[in-house]
């Protein structure tokens, strides 16, 4: 019960009635809570992708074959898809400074482990650990950013904080595949362990519970932010209602598809990018990292322009923009895989679009719409929901497509020869199916 006690959120405490006293601390604490969620997610999330950096090395070495690193890193996905719901329904309880720093530290310690041992299931077992704590950070964003930040200014700050997605594919991409190039495929696990290890305390340091457990009022009341119900105020719905209601929303569960078949194809490009630019383009790990990382560089601009333009030019409307963005992400697909154009600027460049618009379609399909359409008090919960959806996805995906590539594969004197065609039929597929399924919650109504 004490553990409980530790990690559960505190008693809110007697609203403050100096308006001055009021504006300083709303406005302290939400750039320490937002530089926390944001910086503190992104400089963690290499802890998750470590894998992506080494699977040629692993390959070559003989240590797994790619339907064995398919297992492994599905088990992560899988472990935090469940990971993400059930602390989602637990973030909206909890001290989210604890919690959050508390599964980054556990996130560390799998890192500096796993790489001492070769064998597969420790690999599965150790990996799939990784997956169940990694998620306790995108609930910990949500809950903050609803606590914190009102209806009309979410998108925008919804926008900032997914950069962090970017930010660590990006240091993954760049610092991770230079460190394996240089020391070996451990050391892409024991850096980012050592490293996050004082990300947690920077977390803990800087992020917050919720305003009103610190003396402060509601965020929409200070802000004057309220907008029009669907039905009965979310005010005296209780926290685990509001939760079990989300359920009853058709559009949360299509939203969830969507979100889905999109990581279907988010995660082909950050599991296998690096590979297929190896083994079907030549590049060197470095090269193939560079390249990669430059679509993240573009997503940490495509997180704040999604928002931006939805918030300001689309009165908070998402599906609107999500189509735009959509069909552009698509025809970059297009550009990466199927076009006959061979030229590395061209290739570079069809990827800073892909990430662009990639990001964008991530915030709002991974968690800003859903935010959006559900009540305040269950964002942790529906973060959650569509974080099952997503991670299977990618969990599926990490499977079908490591099977898809080993059965691509022919080996004429002793040199592997891959066969990519296949699985980037399902890659792109994916996209496809998503935004369709997207486009269909065009006149959803958004909550308070």
């Amino acid at each position: 019960m004490k553990l409980f006690r530790f990690f559960s959120t505190g008693i809110n405490l007697p609203l403050l009635t100096d308006k001055q006293e009021i504006d300083k601390r709303y406005k302290k604490y939400r750039l320490n809570v937002m530089l926390a969620v944001t910086l503190g997610y992104g400089l963690a999330y290499p802890l998750r992708l470590a894998l992506s950096a080494m699977k040629k090395p692993l390959i070559d070495a003989n240590i797994f074959s790619a339907t064995e690193l398919g297992a492994i890193g599905s088990a992560l996905l899988y472990a935090y898809a469940f990971g993400k719901l059930t602390n989602g329904f637990l973030a909206d309880h909890a001290n989210v400074k604890r919690f959050f720093a508390f599964g980054v530290v556990l996130s560390s310690l799998i890192n500096l482990l796993i790489w001492q041992s070769t064998i597969l299931w420790v690999w599965i077992v150790l990996w799939g650990m990784n997956g169940w704590f990694q998620g306790f950070g995108a609930p910990t964003g949500a809950v903050t950013l609803a606590n914190w930040f009102s209806t009309r200014e979410r998108g925008r700050l919804y926008g900032i904080w997914s950069t962090s997605h970017a930010l660590g594919e990006l240091l993954t991409f760049l610092v991770s595949t230079t460190l394996v190039a240089f020391f070996g495929w451990k050391a892409g696990f024991w850096g980012p362990g050592v490293f996050c290890l004082f990300v947690a305390v920077g977390i803990y340091l800087l992020l917050q519970d919720r305003p009103q457990t610190m003396g402060l009022p509601p965020v929409a009341d200070w802000k004057h932010d309220h907008v029009q119900q669907n039905n009965t105020s979310e005010k005296y719905i209780k926290t685990g209602a509001a939760q079990l209601s989300i359920l009853k929303l058709p559009s949360i569960w299509i939203l969830g598809l969507a979100s889905a078949t999109m990581y279907v194809t988010r995660y082909a490009i950050n599991s296998w990018g690096i590979f297929y630019l190896q083994e079907a383009k030549g590049y060197s790990l470095v090269e193939a990292g560079g390249i990669i990382g430059s679509n993240t560089v573009a997503g940490l601009v495509g997180c704040v322009a999604y928002g931006f333009i939805s918030d300001n030019l689309f009165k908070a409307r998402r599906p609107p923009v999500t189509l735009i963005f959509g069909i552009i992400e698509i025809i970059s697909l297009f550009v990466i895989f199927v076009s006959p154009l061979t030229n590395p600027t061209v290739l570079t460049l069809a990827f800073v679009v892909y990430g662009f618009t990639l990001s964008g379609l991530l915030a709002a399909l991974g968690g800003l719409f859903a935010i959006d359409i559900a009540p305040k008090k269950a964002a942790g919960a529906v973060m959650g929901f569509i974080g099952v959806f997503s991670y299977i996805g990618a969990g599926v995906q990490d499977q079908i497509s490591g099977y898809l590539i080993e059965h691509g594969t022919t080996i004429v004197g002793g040199v592997r020869h891959y066969n990519f065609d296949t699985v980037i039929l399902f890659w792109i597929g994916a996209s496809i199916v998503s935004l369709v399924l997207a486009v269909t919650l065009w006149n959803v109504k958004v909550s308070d």
